[in-house]
């Protein structure tokens, strides 16, 4: 009861943030008017407008996308280092451990060189994150025919990034300085800034896809949690749990990356965090990390958007907040790590 307790206090916290994300930005909006504004939207309500037309736009055309964006990025990010933690049993574990956000960057940085608009980059970046985890995983799967070892995983999935992230520092070093490069580094350096509604339609898909895909395996991912044998044991298909797990996993971050570019430790930090509230049961360890990922998220980019002049990209920002909040828990927790 007292976990469940917890799960609602994090769901309203997270739709608190979501509301006051609203009044934080360069534009000022009166209290009263966000609220109206949002629901004169809604089908079958009639609610007069007494708000100027620009109010109207700061709200629904630029401020909804982007916050909802924050919720649905963070959420896949941390319920994505959750899974894969649980389903490698390995604490550093985090969403690029198999390449796709390097994989991710490549294709768009690639369509970025090649001058396409937003909508070729984003499909680019997905289908490259997707491609560059297929690698990974074929590798694995070719050698003696087994998909179920850990560690082959893991190494060959850091030489997968490996190569990625070469092939992105060439397309930089190939990249008009003055003006094709700065393009690339800014998305590399994560952003919500240009979000549309239209993009967000499109990373809800795969996102939701992916979280109904974990949160179907959310037992099995405790079975496997005592490994290999112990499973197999219990009746798990581990190979086949594990492919669906990195599928949906994999889905989740390709269209996080592929929205917001590169946003850094949020897949490793939150899910350490929301194991010390909700403990390690991912039963309630995932939704529990979708709604702490949101909500951390969330005010990551108000900060992003206030703390200077100008905006900050999110992946230096949550750089800097997620890496001693990480080495505060690596010192608190090193002996149960070890």
């Amino acid at each position: 009861m007292a976990t469940v307790v917890r799960l609602l206090s994090l769901a309203a916290a997270v739709a608190g943030i979501f509301l006051l994300s609203f009044w934080i930005g360069r534009y000022p909006l009166h209290l009263a008017d966000v609220p109206l504004i949002l629901l004169s939207h809604l089908p079958g309500l009639s609610i007069t407008p007494h708000w100027p037309k620009v109010a109207d736009i700061v709200v629904m055309d630029v401020r909804l996308p982007r916050l909802t964006a924050a919720l649905l990025v963070g959420m896949a990010l941390s319920a994505s280092g959750a899974a894969y933690q649980g389903v490698f049993r390995n604490p550093m574990v985090s969403p690029d451990i198999l390449g796709v956000a390097a994989g991710a960057s490549f294709g768009a940085s690639l369509a970025i060189l090649c001058n396409a608009d937003i909508v070729v980059i984003q499909l680019a970046a997905f289908g490259s994150g997707l491609l560059a985890v297929a690698m990974t995983y074929a590798i694995v799967v070719l050698r003696r025919g087994r998909s179920d070892g850990v560690l082959m995983l893991v190494l060959v999935g850091i030489i997968v990034d490996i190569v990625f992230s070469a092939l992105v520092a060439l397309l930089k070093y190939a990249a008009d300085p003055d003006s094709t490069l700065p393009e690339i580094t800014f998305w590399l350096m994560g952003s919500l800034a240009s979000v549309s509604m239209r993009d967000l339609t499109a990373a809800a898909v795969p996102i939701l896809i992916g979280c109904a895909l974990l949160s179907l395996l959310r037992w099995r991912l405790n079975v496997l949690s005592f490994g290999d044998e112990e499973a197999k044991a219990m009746g798990v298909n581990v190979r086949a749990v594990r492919g669906i797990v990195i599928l949906g996993a994999t889905l989740m971050t390709s269209a996080a990356v592929a929205v917001a570019g590169v946003v850094s430790l949020i897949g490793l930090v939150v899910p350490h965090l929301t194991r010390m509230i909700v403990g390690p049961n991912h039963a309630l360890l995932l939704p529990a990390s979708m709604l702490f990922g949101a909500g951390f998220l969330l005010v990551v980019d108000d900060l992003a958007r206030t703390l200077g002049s100008g905006e900050i990209p999110l992946g230096i920002l949550s750089s800097l907040i997620g890496a001693p909040i990480f080495l505060y828990l690596l010192l608190k927790t090193a002996r149960a790590w070890t």
